[in-house]
């Protein structure tokens, strides 16, 4: 190896110990990098980028955006999801490099941070994460319901619920391949949908619509592009607060989801080469998806429409009440439908990536050993079954109001979300410091912009909005102890969690960064990754189907 340091010298310095791929303070007493081989390579290229968008791209846009509208108005929902984006962007380009250098089999965040900060907070990151994929299922089941409410059924909610719960569970429980192929065909659903929409939003801006009305930014005039949110006598405070809430609420909508592609890099053929190209496209994808799609529902509908989500019981996307405005016949119902599946895409990606984390938790003896139990396929069902079982909690629908639950949850998910993006960050920070103290930065197979001041930067605004998530509910006469806990329930747990294990364990504050191992399982990706054999296109269909997968 090209360096200063190998794997020798790391031996030498930790006195020859006999699993160097363990912390230094030797809570995690499985090694990854000695190669387990449960888990199978069954995730193409597109399976990984269609399972991040299918996880990105779900309820938070297509029925969650339409309470922010409510509570906001157009432009601040605009903005707030560019400027999530730019969030998402960071800690994509933070996993990248990190997953990249080390796609282990059985991989996950928690043994990233275990690995380069500390174990104690690889345990409570690796519950966190595992809390937020399981509240993400019951979210999407829950949102699932309120779009089936659109219609009316006769069938009780119960049913809907048990048919969406069932349907992820068995995609789970099956080879990771067919898992792959089946998300990548739902994720298909959601982004044509997205793509129909994001055309058919500037058909009617243009009055191209069945009744010819030019909408253009009619809603941005009146009632306004702005809804002052809290604060009615200062419009300068209202706006920012309205932005603020929105930028906070935006987070649901792309919580974990850059996490999805690290997770399935133990899955992935050709994880060196497959993952940098996921990672690049993902946020450029998203942006076209999220950029468009938000100033989309602002055109199409405004903020005091009564039946968006939020500002009444109405089960109904922003972008169906705007289909139906414009006296589109039909497409309204279809369009329902394809939100339905977008349910049950994201649905699926957050079980697939919980259950990975308690497996990989379960190997590093975070986790009780039986969920590491795989079947035939490479499967780690117990974990699938266990995660599961906690999506549960989308029957609080039947006795709730539909919109209620989803707010809890979703007010929980991001919270827990934020949390991890702050321990993903954190961990690459530390990362990076042991390549620049090694003088190895320049072996990393896989480099990104702007670091380390990025990732500084933006470790201080999640920061910021994890503090000021629920701020709302201190403004006089507006507190409730039911908001106050789906806000901020998640810190004291998380703390809890951490301490709990330092005390317990009594571990050191941090790994030194000298003696962080940044060598052990590098020769067995190298050597992975060396037998991978180029893809080469025999003709132009080739070379463009390569291009996009």
């Amino acid at each position: 190896m090209d360096s200063k340091y190998n794997e020798h010298d790391f031996k030498a310095e930790k006195g020859a110990e006999e699993d160097v791929g363990h912390p230094v303070s030797g809570e995690n007493e499985f090694n990854l990098a000695d190669g387990h081989n449960q888990l199978e390579r069954g995730l193409k290229s597109r399976h990984i980028q269609f399972l991040a968008l299918g996880g990105a791209i779900g309820t938070g846009l297509f029925v969650g955006s339409g309470g922010i509208l409510s509570d906001t108005g157009p432009a601040p929902l605009f903005m707030a999801y560019l400027s999530m984006m730019f969030v998402v962007w960071c800690v994509m380009n933070d996993l990248a490099e990190m997953v990249t250098y080390l796609p282990m089999k059985g991989i996950s965040i928690p043994y990233f941070v275990g690995r380069f900060v500390d174990p104690s907070l690889a345990f409570a990151a690796g519950w966190n994460y595992w809390y937020a994929y399981a509240m993400l299922v019951a979210a999407e089941a829950s949102a699932a319901s309120i779009v089936l409410e659109y219609w009316h059924a006769p069938v009780g909610v119960a049913v809907w619920i048990t048919m969406v719960l069932v349907i992820i569970l068995l995609l789970n429980v099956i080879a990771v391949s067919f898992f792959g192929e089946a998300e990548f065909w739902f994720a298909s659903i959601k982004l044509i949908t997205i793509l129909g929409l994001i055309i058919l939003g500037v058909v009617l801006f243009f009055g191209g619509g069945p009744n010819h009305d030019r909408l253009g930014f009619r809603y941005w005039k009146n009632p306004g592009a702005f809804n002052n949110y809290m604060v009615h006598g200062n419009p300068g405070t209202g706006r920012f607060l309205g932005y603020w809430h929105a930028f906070v609420k935006a987070g649901f909508a792309f919580i974990t989801s850059p996490e999805l592609i690290a997770i399935a890099a133990g899955e992935t053929v050709d994880p060196r080469r497959n993952i940098p190209k996921a990672a690049r496209r993902f946020v450029w994808r998203l942006a076209l998806f999220y950029g468009f799609a938000s100033l989309i529902i602002g055109i199409l509908v405004p903020y005091t429409d009564d039946r968006l989500l939020g500002e009444s019981n109405a089960s109904a996307s922003p972008f169906v009440i705007g289909i139906k405005a414009a006296g589109i016949r039909g497409l309204d119902h279809a369009i329902n439908a394809a939100i339905l599946t977008s349910a049950w895409s994201a649905g699926n990606s957050f079980l697939y990536s919980g259950s990975r984390v308690l497996y990989s938790m379960s190997l590093n003896k975070q986790a009780p050993k039986i969920f590491a139990r795989t079947n035939k396929h490479g499967v780690p069902y117990v974990a699938v079954a266990f995660t599961w079982m906690f999506s549960l909690l989308a029957y609080l629908n039947v006795s709730n109001n539909g919109a209620t639950v989803f707010n809890w949850f979703v007010n929980i998910s991001t919270i827990s979300g934020f949390i991890a993006w702050i321990v993903v960050m954190v961990t690459y920070l530390r990362f990076r410091k042991a390549f620049v103290y090694h003088d190895l930065l320049h072996t990393l197979p896989y480099r990104t912009p702007l670091q380390p001041y990025l990732t500084y930067f933006v470790l201080f605004i999640i920061t910021l909005l994890t503090l000021t998530n629920g701020f709302q509910i201190f403004w006089p006469n507006k507190f409730n102890a039911t908001d106050f806990l789906a806000a901020y329930i998640t810190l004291p747990i998380f703390l809890a969690l951490y301490f709990g294990h330092k005390i317990y364990f009594r571990t050191r504050f941090a790994i030194p960064v000298a003696e962080i191992d940044i060598i052990s399982g590098k020769k067995e990706m190298d050597e992975l990754a060396e037998m991978e054999q180029p893809r080469v296109a025999k003709n132009l269909l080739q070379k463009i189907w390569f291009w996009l997968a």
